[in-house]
């Protein structure tokens, strides 16, 4: 590769990267898409599903080819407490038709077709590079190195996952801190197909996806979940990683405790653990945002700090394809002006204020710090379970109405009225 030089160099093949490469690439641009794992998707993990609409408008019907495993038709979040458990669940049956509204995954297969694309249109892909350093000259990135290469190009896309070394050695961002990021930990459990459809009650491809919070995490903030895919299902926890450090509990034994669980036992009878893996996530949200541009350099996905956690809704995959789309506009802007500049490149940031990415960031600015009030998953998931055991209990005592059924539970509870209303209209106003 010595001398050659690239409109592009994308480091990481994963959704914000690969799908930066294929975009760049279709409009007839020389990139180079660089993964450090064996294959792409060899070294990423995620909880285990996509929302469908930033890749079906790049690559529309996507799932026609695409490994996807199901599509999600139920939604599930499930509080946890002493043995006991409340769950909300939502179907809809539409969402198992065309255009889907979203679908698990296993990274592995999903990663490596996406990059496939990518090389489909004209991009070079490299695996198992390490990239070393960026090349600079006069102060503007102009290419990496990567050992004994040094490779140039016009433009570098930072695509490199949330501990972003080249982002760092830009300048643009800083290591991230315990309290910005959780702990991923996810394992992928084998079981019959025929076997999962029946105990999720599935038909055809529907899929159900189940999130959990309580005691799941030990009371930390975090939570747990459940993506049923054709033959296996993805299991894991996501927990503060400040609040494990503080924490004497081993996060093995976490993940050991939560199989164990008498709402998890059941749905993973039988089953056999064909992968296991933990990641860090970046959860501050704008909070920990990098500068997005440089000379030279743009910084998209996980390596941006693009994801979003509401609890109920988590989102990652839809925001690294989105930005890996909005850095390859901006490349292609700068290419046709002839200045790759970071003035020039920071249409980058422009494109991404005009999609959902900022906006939907922006929006739910104050969440991170929301999420962060422990009576989430301690006090919250007790009261809950509390009261609804209450209001489903019959032992012929002497009867009580709804209305002091709940605030009996509340005064047991040791929560104020006020702490309650208070908690209560930040979720409402944040969420």
């Amino acid at each position: 590769m010595g001398e050659e030089k690239f409109t592009a160099i994308v480091v990481g093949a994963g959704p914000a990267g690969s799908t930066a490469a294929m975009v760049l690439a279709k409009e007839g641009n020389d990139v180079l898409l660089i993964e450090k794992g064996a294959s792409p998707g060899s070294k990423n993990m995620f909880g285990g599903r996509m929302y469908c609409h930033a890749l079906n408008r790049i690559l529309p019907n996507f799932w026609e080819e695409a490994p996807v495993e199901r599509a999600v038709a139920r939604e599930t979040v499930t509080f946890l407490h002493g043995g006991k458990a409340v769950s909300l669940t939502c179907r809809n049956s539409d969402w198992t038709k065309p255009p889907y509204h979203s679908v698990t995954l296993l990274r592995a297969e999903f990663d490596s077709w996406l990059a496939s694309k990518a090389e489909e249109a004209g991009a070079e892909l490299a695996c198992n590079i390490r990239v070393d350093d960026l090349l600079t000259e006069d102060g503007r990135v102009v290419g990496i190195r990567a050992g004994e290469d040094e490779i140039l190009a016009d433009a570098v896309i930072a695509a490199d996952g949330v501990n972003s070394l080249l982002a760092q050695k830009a300048g643009l961002a800083k290591m991230f801190s315990p309290g910005q990021v959780s702990t991923g930990m996810k394992q992928v459990i084998e079981l019959p197909e025929e076997t999962i459809r029946d105990r999720f009650g599935l038909e055809g491809n529907a899929g159900a996806v189940q999130l959990f919070v309580g005691e799941c995490t030990g009371g930390m903030p975090g939570g747990g979940f459940l993506y049923t895919n054709k033959s296996s299902v993805s299991l894991g926890l996501v927990v503060s990683a400040s609040a494990l450090q503080r924490s004497s509990v081993r996060a093995p034994d976490l993940m050991e405790d939560f199989k164990n669980n008498p709402e998890i036992l059941p749905l993973i009878e039988g089953g056999k653990v064909a992968e296991y893996s933990a990641h860090l996530i970046p959860e501050a949200g704008l909070g920990m945002m990098p500068r997005i541009y440089g000379d030279g350099i743009l910084v998209a996905g996980d390596a941006a700090g693009f994801v979003l956690n509401l609890g109920y809704v988590i989102r990652g995959m839809d925001f690294a394809i989105a930005s890996g789309e909005a850095a390859a506009r901006a490349v292609i802007c700068a290419k046709e002006r002839g200045d790759f500049s970071g003035n020039s490149l920071s249409g980058y940031q422009e494109l991404l204020k005009k999609s959902f990415v900022l906006q939907d960031l922006e929006a739910y600015r104050k969440v991170p710090e929301f999420m962060e009030n422990e009576r989430l998953y301690a006090e919250y998931p007790g009261l809950l379970t509390s009261i609804f055991t209450n209001v489903f209990s019959v032992d012929g005592s002497q009867p009580i109405r709804l209305h002091s059924k709940i605030l009996n539970r509340v005064k047991e509870s040791g929560l104020s009225l006020a702490q309650l209303a208070v908690d209560g209209w930040k979720g409402a106003t944040r969420l």
